[in-house]
This record gives structure tokens, C-alpha cells and sequence, in this order.
């Protein structure tokens, strides 16, 4: 069977505990480098956060610097932006932005360039947004961040277990730091936009996060009556196990994505679809990595520092055997007995019995059939 044959059907044997360490060592790295640019030189937040003027001028012929000298007229030229895009029928516009929140001087401004171009002054579209708006919508951002991490965080642990929410959670604000890191570094500016894709970065870095964690409780409750293997061993097996799956899931989301990304922001210059595909496809790469290489190491810490671990690990260090404790072998991993209750009790009288494959536990033993009795004479 060929090697994609074998990850497809979960066959691999990966040791990804030996790659945790250097994985978290770089996840370590890339948050300490996006929290000194958030720090330093902060985010490029658009006039929706900051306040300011924005200026669309549809034009085939202006250039930047005209733009610039327009506004230098006005005294407006320090910190403007000057981006081209196209309109949905393919006209060219020229978007200028610059820091004044005062709506007079914006409809001056919108008049030169009306001029410049020579276009009515109802051509040129304005948008003039005061600072209170901006820091309305980031207080309102930071709100739906902070519920949205309470309820998730109450959710997993009903549903699974406290130790898999902390875990969770701090995989999600690994993905975070990593996509703002990366606006801060590159400069790209932060909208409204940007923000709804941090929202949805969430939901698909937990996903991703919770389809391991599911295969992970049924294999706890697989092979933890036997007491041979580890949380570390099971966690492994897990993981090879839907490696694919999770590959599979991100590479179908960054599709659209990469679609949206090199359509519609460079083929259309639509800086909206620019700032929302950006954000989506850093944050999809980082929800995949982040729930094998953060939300996995995190969880296995936790739980190893159980009682029941501890006892397991000892009991495999006292026999001399701690390293086959953390590795399952694939064929017992394949063919593992499930346990069944079918109405009939262990030896000890204890436990369930178990059977080895479905089909078994529908089988009865027939009885002896009777021998015919020969005929009395």
C-alpha cells in the first residue's frame, strides 16, 4: 500500500509527541515576534477605528502624486493613502484617504479632486467617519471576543472536559496573535472586514481543534480499560489518525479563500475582499497547525499530570518498558477489541465482555441438534 494510500486510511505512525517541542519552541518565537510589532509599531487600523476622510475619484487618468498635491493643498498629505481598485463595470477609482475628521473640509477636498478631473462633485464619493465611531466598533469587537471565549470555553468543557477548553482556548489566541503579528509586520490595514474574519478564523481553528479532540475520547475509552498505554501514546494514534481529514477540511477552505484573494483583491483591486481573504487565509493555516501543534501538546501536559497517568506511567517505568507505554503499535491500534455490553458479564463479573468486530456480537452459539432415534422393531 502506497504512503498516501496509508494516511488517507489513518495508517501512518507519525511520532508527533517527538515533533512538539520544536513546534511549540517556533509557535513560542512567532508570538514573541507578533507581540514586540504589535507593540512597536502597532496596527494599520483604517479610518472605520482611527477617524478620517476617504475620497473615491473615478478617473482614467489621475496619478498618485496629482492626488497627493490635492491634498497637499489642504495640508492633508501627511500619512494619506493612495490605493487604485475598479468599479463593478471596470472604471478606474482612485481611493484616497487622509486624517480629517472635520465633514466641511472633507467636501472642499471632494470638490478639488471633482475639479481635477473634471467630474460633478455627486462623482466623487465620501466618507468622513469621526473617532467615536471608530472606537465604538473596536469596543464593540473586544465585547464579542471576550463572550465568544466564555461561551466556547463553558461549551467544551461540559461537552468534553475542562483540561481539552483550556487547551482549545489557548490554541485560539495562538491563531490570533499570529494573524494580527502578521497585519502588524506587513502593514496591511485593519477594517471592519478584518474583524469578521478574525470572528470566523475562530470557528475554524476550534473545528479543527474538536475533530481531534472527538477521535481522542474514543480512543480513551477504546484502550484505557487495558491500562498499558499512555495519554501520550493515545494522543499519537489520534493524531495520525485524522491527520488527512484535517488537511483535507483546511485545504477546502482556502480554496474559496485563495479564489476570493487573487479575483477579486488582485484581479478587481476590491480592497474589502483584499483585507477579508488575507485574514482568513493566515488564520486557517494557523487553526490547522495550532490544533495539532498547540491544542494537542497543551491537553497531553494536563492530562498526564493526572493520577490515573501517573499510575500508568510508573507502572511502565517500574517494568522497564516507558517507551512501548508511549507508542500504540498500528496493528493493535487497528484491531483493538471495542468493548460491547451484549448482556453478558467478564469473568470477574465486573466489566462488560468484549468482542473483536460487530458481527460477533450478534452471534449465538446454536445448540446440538438431537439424533434421530432409530425405529423399535
Amino acid at each position: 500500500m502506497s504512503g498516501l494510500s496509508r494516511l488517507y486510511r489513518g495508517e501512518t505512525d507519525i511520532d508527533f509527541p517527538k515533533l512538539f517541542k520544536p513546534m511549540v519552541i517556533l509557535s513560542f518565537v512567532l508570538v514573541i515576534v507578533s507581540l514586540a510589532s504589535l507593540f512597536f509599531r502597532g496596527l494599520n487600523l483604517s479610518i472605520d477605528f482611527d477617524g478620517g476622510a476617504v475620497w473615491e475619484v473615478p478617473s482614467s487618468e489621475l496619478t498618485v502624486q496629482q492626488a497627493t498635491e490635492v491634498l497637499a493643498g489642504f495640508d492633508l498629505q501627511q500619512g494619506a493613502k493612495v490605493q487604485e481598485a475598479r468599479s463593478p463595470d471596470g472604471t478606474r477609482i482612485l481611493r484616497v484617504q487622509a486624517d480629517t475628521k472635520e465633514v466641511a473640509v472633507s467636501q472642499k477636498v471632494a470638490a478639488a479632486f471633482a475639479e481635477k478631473v473634471d467630474v460633478k462633485l455627486e462623482e466623487v464619493g465620501t466618507n468622513t467617519v469621526g473617532p467615536s465611531w471608530g472606537s465604538e466598533i473596536t469596543k464593540q469587537a473586544l465585547y464579542s471576543l471576550i463572550v465568544f471565549f466564555i461561551v466556547i470555553a463553558l461549551y467544551m468543557s461540559w461537552q468534553l472536559e475542562w483540561r481539552m477548553a483550556v487547551s482549545a482556548i489557548v490554541a485560539v489566541i495562538h491563531d490570533i496573535i499570529i494573524t494580527v503579528g502578521v497585519y502588524s509586520l506587513l502593514r496591511f490595514e485593519v477594517t471592519p472586514a478584518t474583524v469578521i474574519s478574525f470572528l470566523t478564523i475562530l470557528g475554524y481553528s476550534l473545528y479543527d481543534t474538536i475533530v481531534v479532540y472527538d477521535r481522542v475520547r474514543e480512543n480513551t475509552a477504546r484502550y484505557d480499560r487495558s491500562e498499558r498505554y499512555t495519554y501520550r501514546a493515545i494522543m499519537r494514534r489520534s493524531l495520525n489518525q485524522v491527520l488527512m481529514r484535517s488537511t483535507n477540511t483546511t485545504l477546502v477552505a482556502i480554496l474559496p479563500v485563495l479564489s476570493l484573494l487573487t479575483i477579486g483583491a488582485i484581479g478587481f483591486a476590491q480592497p474589502t475582499l483584499r483585507d477579508f481573504s488575507i485574514a482568513l487565509l493566515v488564520g486557517l493555516i494557523a487553526g490547522a497547525y495550532s490544533s495539532i501543534f498547540i491544542a494537542a501538546p497543551v491537553v497531553v501536559a494536563l492530562k498526564e499530570r493526572e493520577p490515573r497517568y501517573l499510575r500508568i506511567r510508573q507502572k511502565a517505568r517500574d517494568r522497564g518498558a516507558e517507551a512501548a507505554a508511549d507508542h500504540m503499535p498500528l496493528d493493535i491500534a487497528q484491531h483493538a477489541p471495542i468493548p460491547v455490553a451484549v448482556g453478558a458479564m467478564s469473568s470477574a463479573g465486573d466489566a462488560p465482555a468484549t468482542v473483536t468486530s460487530k458481527a460477533a456480537q450478534y452471534q449465538r452459539p446454536h445448540p446440538p441438534r438431537p439424533r434421530k432415534q432409530g425405529r423399535t422393531k
